[in-house]
């Protein structure tokens, strides 16, 4: 009789045991399985993030690399504008003869209107030289024209230099006839070709 009841309680242990076993074991597998998927949640989240972050550093490297190029597409349009500008400037101070009287070397109106232009314009590149030469039609002797060229020089020079320009930029040389702008043996090609010419050195 003790025995049956000394098997039955051991039964009765051992029944208990094993119940507290398995119920520790399928705790222990769910809390496993609870493990698994919260890190698997916890890496996907930090790979999304990680791939948000890599994605904003990108947009902003492309956006500042953007800008970047815009802005030194802008700085060489306005290189190029400034060029350009300061190139038809040279061509307009080039270009623009004064021109003279039959057999004067006065200065007329016209002439010292181009003069103060001429003279704003060098006061402002201060880096410039310049020769003024002298020319006349071909009426005259050559030894007449030369002196009359020079003369039309001198006299444009000390205009520029009255007007502040430094003497020491401005250089003159005569061509009298040798050089006409105009071939021609009209009226108007020998008003063309009586003028004093102005060369960037």
């Amino acid at each position: 009789m003790k025995n049956s009841v000394w098997i039955n309680l051991v039964m009765a242990i051992l029944v208990a045991g094993l119940f507290f076993t398995v119920s520790c074991a399928k705790k222990t597998i769910v809390s496993d399985a609870t493990t698994i998927e919260d890190q698997a949640k916890l890496e996907a989240d930090a790979k999304a993030k990680a791939e948000a972050a890599e994605a904003m550093a990108k947009a902003k490297a492309d956006a500042a690399r953007i800008a970047q190029q815009n802005l030194e597409d802008q700085m060489t349009s306005e290189r190029a504008l400034t060029e350009a500008k300061t190139m038809a400037a040279k061509k307009r101070f080039e270009n623009q003869d004064i021109h003279f009287e039959f057999d004067s070397s006065q200065l007329s109106s016209m002439a010292k209107m181009l003069l103060k232009e001429k003279a704003a314009w060098l006061k402002a590149n201060p880096s410039i030289f310049v020769t003024i030469e002298g020319h006349c039609d071909e009426r005259g002797t050559t030894e007449y024209n030369l002196a009359l060229g020079d003369r039309r020089a001198t006299v444009a020079k000390a205009y520029l230099v009255d007007l502040g320009v430094s003497v020491s930029r401005l250089n003159t040389i005569s061509y009298g006839e040798e050089k006409p702008l105009d071939w021609g043996k009209t009226e108007a090609a020998y008003r063309a070709n009586r003028r004093a010419h102005f060369v960037i050195d």
